[in-house]
């Protein structure tokens, strides 16, 4: 048995060979989670082939276990693939997303990378392929090898790990992070190292595997590198321990001081480093100085001192200066960890007497613009990490700290929204679906504040929501006077999905049950008592339609522009382009039998449908053009193909229907496998636990003072006032049965609506166990259930997209549902009054059961 470092580009190319997975293998199992920790890994390689220093550098992806094939021939070498069939797997999958990434505009490249490593070009068959997966996954990775795709088929694990690098490839043109495609292939094919055991024929390869598997409980990094250091102290190890390691050890959990002792690499110049390979680095250090006790110490010492300076991030409280304070609270409450390497800095330079607290609340104002101008303008965030793990390096040494950190923010690769784009996107950005429902509120609360009511509102305590003005689901009055503005060639409707989530049409307010989605002259009644200056002035207004929207967006655009400073003058913009790339990345996310228009396109990125079309039309290159379609679902008479390599317009259809679309009699794309502007958007949102709406959050336990509507009895009053008897005695039984199950009831905080989530595992909130469905009232609709296949996707067992296909087939034999499988990354809704037809109470509680079932026989892992 042999075993030395490789490389995937050294284990692939050279004559023709053969990798076949044994039978006996599970199949392809790699979930969302594995892909993007490796894309993480893919992409940091790929940015350090831009470093001249680190061109020595590689990854440990794992281990390969290969041992002689009894097909082997001394012509046609063949592999047994013991261990690591799910790392060359994927690996050739993202090389095949590469290939056909650039077969339209290099195909020279594309055929090199074919033929380097994932074909025997001279062998036909099965031979023809380098990895030769199980039979269970042979004809989906065979169809993605031979490529290009004209019929995806069923999904599969292989099918949705060639889409998921099809997207990031996409994403990875973004300016703001400018990994190039090929630099991307480099640092799979020589950037990520392998240890490959090669077995002789007689030695027992099993063995070995499971050897290599069988782990136990891993320490963290900072037991790793605590152990390690104290290992090393000699002579003062127990005077160090005691003064120096004991007192920071008890301030941070174990977590904060991994974080702290990873802060405290970057801040000594290794911005490069990742959280998980701490240990690795810092001893690296430590070796290649030849560290002693003194040095040692230093480090510790050190650390205790920064100790102090970071428990002031986690707990703003303990922050003396009160402008100091505030401004970290709001940092706080952003949610903004990505900037405790700048945090760290100002406050270690403050130490130092390099600036005093006037200057430090001044650098933390340009770093809180910064994040809510980004967020404001949807300017991707997937940069900010390394924006900020390199100021260490990168701050300017010829101007004071401040002046110099305004400037490197303001630098062109940074995309520091100015004035007139931060103006543009009030106006026109549906702000209501970008960033964390956190963030959202606090842009609003700033708004707020900046009146300087002489009574504000105490918002630690009040208990305030998001409200749409022109609500989201608007009834026949608001869409009259919507008509009334719209030009020719668009409808009521087509502007209200304009402009509901736009800034100018929110506002923060503790009635919105009251509110709900009541006309104008209604919620004017409730505004004008309000204690929020911003609701006052809406009620002021006569009427509410898109003139009273963006003549407010105006306004709170003064305010916003007076509140975050702006970046420097004379840097660059990539603005138009950030923007389109929005829309490629999230048509690339289209799961397959699914389409959109042009106007849901339009509305998720604030922009117009024509733009749209025009953008589409005349640009080559972009992953599933040909899925954006009329309102109606036909086909656009000016579409056409971008590239002359592609067929005419009169195969779209029969694209259309390879990818899973089906028609009606009509000739038009289902309407329900149609993407709306707010499905767009949940395809980009992620699977973290937010609400659609932003401002639920489930808890157990429901019961209030004598006095005091329980979260329970809103619902139900709710779902009463716009459901039928039957239908509300329908969603009662099927609450007993989930609790009968074992199941408990969570009830969301929202006023507008509330909501009732059927929960299993631990109370306190959704994050920590699992749920199939959210009942929620329907607020003038009618009640409806949101079948969560997002979130799921990340919980086990639903991790296994076989698992939420059979719950999407069970949902589907309920009399009038049929969610099609385009849904399946999506939160899809049925109507709570289909519990009224006969046989539906009775499937529906059959596949709760199911589901709980599934959930209790769940790995432990």
């Amino acid at each position: 048995m042999h075993a030395k470092e490789t490389l995937f580009a050294d284990l692939m190319q050279g004559r023709a060979q053969q990798f076949q997975v044994p039978l006996y293998q599970r199949t392809y199992s790699w979930t969302e989670k594995h892909l993007k920790q490796l894309w993480s890994d893919i992409l940091e390689q790929a940015g350090l082939l831009e470093s001249s220093d680190e061109k020595e550098s590689t990854h440990f992806l794992g281990s390969v276990v290969l041992a002689p094939s009894p097909q082997n021939d001394a012509t046609f070498p063949r592999w047994l693939v013991v261990d690591g069939q799910q790392r060359l797997t994927t690996l050739s999958l993202a090389l095949a997303a590469i290939r056909d990434h650039v077969a339209g505009t290099a195909p020279v490249e594309a055929q090199r990378i074919d033929e380097q490593y994932l074909i025997n070009k001279w062998n036909s068959g099965n031979d023809h392929l380098r990895l030769l997966p199980t039979q269970a996954d042979r004809t989906q990775f065979a169809a993605h090898i031979r490529g290009p795709l004209t019929d995806q088929g069923t999904e599969s694990g292989v099918a949705t790990a060639y889409a998921f690098f099809r997207r990031k490839l996409v994403e990875a043109d973004d300016p703001a992070a400018p990994q190039d495609v090929f630099r991307i292939e480099q640092a799979i094919t020589s950037r990520l190292a392998l240890v490959a055991v090669t077995a002789e024929r007689g030695d027992n390869v099993h063995r070995i595997f499971e050897s290599l598997n069988n782990t136990g409980l891993k320490l963290s990094q900072a037991d790793l590198l605590r152990n390690y250091l104290f290992m090393k102290l000699r002579a003062r190890g127990e005077h160090i321990y005691e003064t120096y390691w004991l007192p920071l050890q008890k301030s941070l959990s174990n977590d904060e001081l991994e974080q702290l002792m990873w802060l405290q690499l970057v801040l000594d110049g290794d911005d490069r480093v990742r959280r998980q390979d701490l240990y690795a680095a810092q001893q690296r250090r430590f070796e290649n100085r030849k560290a002693g006790d003194a040095e040692i110490e230093a480090y510790i010492k050190e650390l205790h001192r920064r100790s102090a300076h970071f428990r002031r991030l986690l707990h703003p409280e303990q922050e003396p200066e009160p402008a100091v304070r505030e401004a970290l609270r709001r940092l706080d409450a952003w949610q903004a960890a990505v900037t405790y390497p700048a945090l760290m800095l100002l406050f270690d330079r403050r130490e130092r007497g390099e600036l005093n607290s006037v200057d430090t609340a001044r650098a933390l104002a340009y770093i809180e613009s910064f994040l809510v101008r980004r967020m404001i303008c949807r300017v991707p965030t997937n940069n900010l990490n390394r924006i900020f793990q390199a100021m260490p390096g990168q701050l300017p040494l010829d101007v004071p700290v401040v002046e110099g950190l305004h400037r490197l923010l303001s630098s062109e690769n940074r995309f520091w929204p100015d004035d007139g784009e931060l103006r543009q996107k009030i106006r026109t950005a549906p702000f209501y679906q970008y960033g964390r429902w956190q963030q959202r509120k606090q842009v609003l609360q700033r708004l707020e504040e900046s009146y300087g009511h002489p009574e504000p509102v105490d918002f630690a305590t009040a208990q305030l929501t998001i409200e749409h003005v022109m609500p989201q689901s608007p009834g026949d009055d608001w869409l009259r006077t919507l008509s009334e503005e719209a030009e020719e060639d668009e409808t009521g409707e087509e502007l209200h999905a304009r402009f509901r989530h736009t800034l100018g049409n929110l506002t923060l307010t503790a009635v919105n049950a009251e509110l709900s989605n009541h006309p104008f002259e209604r919620k004017q009644d409730l505004l004008r008592g309000s204690h929020l200056e911003m609701n006052r002035r809406i009620a002021a207004t006569e009427r509410w339609g898109v003139r009273e929207i963006l003549a407010r967006a105006d306004e709170l655009a003064d305010r916003a522009i007076a509140l975050w400073p702006a970046p420097l003058r004379g840097v660059g913009r990539a603005e138009r382009n950030r923007d389109w790339q929005l829309a490629h990345q999230v048509l690339a996310a289209l799961p397959r039998g699914t389409w959109t228009s042009y106007g849901d396109l339009a509305a998720f990125l604030g922009s117009g449908a024509q733009a749209v079309g025009n953008h589409l039309a005349n640009t080559p290159g972009v992953v599933n053009a040909y899925r954006v379609l009329t309102s109606e679902g036909k086909v656009s008479d000016g579409f056409r193909w971008a590239t002359p390599q592609q067929p005419g317009s009169d195969d779209v259809r029969a694209r259309l229907t390879a990818d899973g679309v089906r028609f009606t009699a009509t000739g038009a794309a289902d309407p329900a496998q149609r993407l709306t502007a707010d499905d767009l958007a949940s395809l980009l949102a992620g699977t973290d636990d937010e609400r659609a709406n932003g401002e639920d959050t489930a808890q157990q336990g429901t019961a209030g003072t004598p006095d005091e509507e329980t979260r329970a009895q809103r619902f139900f009053r709710q779902l009463a006032a716009d459901d039928s008897p039957e239908t509300v005695e329908g969603v009662r039984a099927l609450c007993a049965h989930w609790e009968s199950l074992g199941g408990w009831i969570g009830h969301g905080a929202g006023h507008v609506t509330t909501s009732a989530y059927l929960m299993l595992g631990e109370a306190g909130g959704p994050g920590r166990g699992i749920w199939p469905m959210t009942l929620y009232p329907g607020a003038g609709r009618g009640g409806t259930a949101e079948v969560v296949f997002q979130y799921m996707s990340v919980r086990a067992p639903f991790t296994d997209r076989s698992l939420r296909v059979e719950l999407l087939t069970r949902l589907n034999a309920l009399k009038g549902v049929e969610i099609p499988e385009g849904k399946l990354e999506l939160r899809p809704n049925l109507r709570l009054s289909l519990l009224v037809k006969p046989g539906n109470r009775e499937l529906l509680a059959e596949t709760l059961t199911w589901f709980k079932d599934r959930w209790e026989g769940r790995s432990p892992s």
